[in-house]
C-alpha cells in the first residue's frame, strides 16, 4: 500500500476553468473516445488533414501497374503515408506490424473488372477487422448505380458494426460510367453517405463548385486520386481540393505510378499538410527526383 499523503497544501487550480476542447475533425465531436482516437491515426491533429495511400486496387483489378510487387514498390512509400488503404490480404502478408499509423481496410468486394462492379458485398467480418487493429473500414457506395440500394445497405451495416466497436466507416462514392461527375452528383452522393452514418467520405474532385460539395457534407471529405495525371496536374488537384474544404487526399496511381514515387508522396504531403503551392511542391518533387 502506498503511504498516505499527509500534506495539507493542495493546489486545485481554482483560477483555471476545466478544459473542454472540441475534437479537431469536422462532424466528429460527439463520437466515442475510441473512435476519435482511431480517427487521430488517420488525420493528423496538427493539420486536420490526411495523406492516405490507396493500394487496394488489386481487390478487383489484380496486379495492376505499380502494384505488381507491393513489397518492392510500396513499402518504400509507407513511412510517408498518414494511413494505408488496403486489403487484409496485403496487410497480413506484406505490411510490417511495426507500422503504427492508421489502417483503412477495404471491407467490400465481390466482382472483378470483368463483371458489374456495383454488385459488391461486405467481404470482411468485424471480428477480423478488430484482430487487425484497423482504424476504419472502407466500403464502396454506388449512388445511381444498378445495385445502389444493396451498396447503401452494405454501408449502413458496416456503420452499425463499426460503431459497436469504435471503428470508423469510410464511404467511397463510386461513379458509374453513365453518371456525370459534377458538383450536383457529388453533393448527392456524399450527403447520402453522411446522412446514413459514414464517418467520412471519399469522392472525386470536380473543377466547378467543389466547395459546395464539402460545405454540404457534415463529415470530412477526402478526394480520390483517380487515374494517373502528370505530376504537376495531380498536385494542382490536391491543392485545389484542400483549398475548397477537403480534409485530405487518398491517392494511389498518382503516387505509385509516378516516375519518382517517394518524391511524389512527399510533395503531396507538402501540399496537404503545409499548404504549399503546387508549383513549389513540384519543384520539390523534381529536386528529390534528381537526387534520388
Amino acid at each position: 500500500m502506498p503511504e498516505a499523503d499527509v500534506k495539507e497544501e493542495k493546489n486545485f487550480h481554482l483560477d483555471k476553468p476545466a478544459r473542454s476542447e472540441p475534437f479537431f475533425l469536422k462532424g466528429s465531436n460527439s463520437l466515442d473516445w475510441g473512435l476519435k482516437n482511431r480517427l487521430s491515426q488517420i488525420f493528423r491533429p496538427e493539420s486536420g488533414k490526411t495523406v492516405m495511400l490507396a493500394i487496394d486496387h488489386g481487390y478487383f483489378q489484380g496486379p495492376t501497374t505499380g502494384l505488381e510487387r507491393v513489397d518492392v514498390n510500396i513499402l518504400p512509400l509507407v513511412p510517408y503515408a498518414d494511413t494505408l488503404m488496403l486489403t487484409r490480404g496485403i496487410l497480413r502478408t506484406i505490411i510490417p506490424p511495426t507500422y503504427t499509423r492508421g489502417i483503412v481496410l477495404r471491407a467490400s468486394g465481390g466482382p472483378s473488372i470483368l463483371k458489374e462492379l456495383s454488385n459488391e458485398r461486405i467481404a470482411v467480418d468485424i471480428e477480423d477487422a478488430i484482430r487487425l487493429n484497423v482504424a476504419a473500414l472502407a466500403v464502396q457506395v454506388f449512388i445511381g448505380g444498378e445495385n445502389e440500394t444493396q451498396s447503401v445497405h452494405n454501408m449502413t451495416r458496416l456503420v452499425d458494426m463499426g460503431n459497436r466497436y469504435g471503428i470508423a466507416t469510410l464511404a467511397v462514392t463510386a461513379v458509374g460510367r453513365e453518371m456525370v461527375r459534377d458538383a450536383k452528383y457529388m453533393r448527392l452522393a456524399t450527403r447520402i453517405c453522411a446522412e446514413l452514418g459514414a464517418t467520412y467520405v471519399k469522392t472525386y474532385f470536380v473543377e466547378d463548385d467543389f466547395e459546395t460539395v464539402t460545405a454540404a457534407c457534415p463529415v470530412p471529405i477526402v478526394i480520390a486520386g483517380g487515374k494517373k495525371l502528370p505530376e504537376l496536374d495531380a498536385l494542382n488537384m490536391a491543392y485545389n481540393a484542400i483549398q475548397q474544404g477537403a480534409a485530405g487526399v487518398d491517392m494511389g496511381r498518382n503516387i505509385f505510378q509516378a516516375e519518382a514515387p517517394v518524391a511524389m508522396i512527399q510533395a503531396v504531403r507538402k501540399v496537404v499538410h503545409e499548404g504549399a503551392k503546387p508549383e513549389a511542391a513540384y519543384d520539390y518533387y523534381m529536386t528529390e527526383k534528381k537526387a534520388g
